[in-house]
């Protein structure tokens, strides 16, 4: 199962990139965990500065932006 971590603090983006990875996961056809974190200590832990951020099994992906879920999937695929 992949891990998809979506940081923010919960704004309109975070929540438009969650149905983008719960949208993406589909289209890949993959199982996929995905967490919200919220804590602004965590999230700065990670070296995301801007939000919304993305991170797919430990690998930042995207952050600042809202990628598409075609774009999500490109990641899921090589995970």
């Amino acid at each position: 199962m992949i891990r998809i971590e979506v940081l923010g603090p919960g704004c309109a983006n975070c929540q438009k990139l969650a149905s983008n990875a719960r949208e993406a996961a589909t289209m890949a056809g993959v199982e996929a965990q995905i967490v919200k974190v919220t804590d602004y200590r965590e999230i700065a832990q990670h070296g995301i500065l801007a939000t919304p951020g993305l991170i797919i099994d430990g690998v930042i992906r995207s952050y600042g932006r809202v990628p598409s879920a075609g774009d999500i999937a490109a990641w899921l695929s090589e995970a």
